[in-house]
């Protein structure tokens, strides 16, 4: 019963972390891509006219 039950959370624990990583990666790829954007568009400010 309890190799069982340590199974299931050495399972949880390792999806947990894989999901968190994953989490970490897209989290600083979105900030880098927005950063990127906007300096283009303060680049590009004077070009916008309204």
């Amino acid at each position: 019963m309890n190799e069982k039950t340590y199974k299931t959370m050495t399972t949880a624990g390792a999806g947990n972390i894989a999901i968190g990583i994953v989490m970490l990666v897209s989290g600083i790829t979105c900030g880098v891509i927005a950063i990127i954007n906007g300096a283009k568009m303060l680049k590009r400010k004077s070009d916008i006219i309204f």
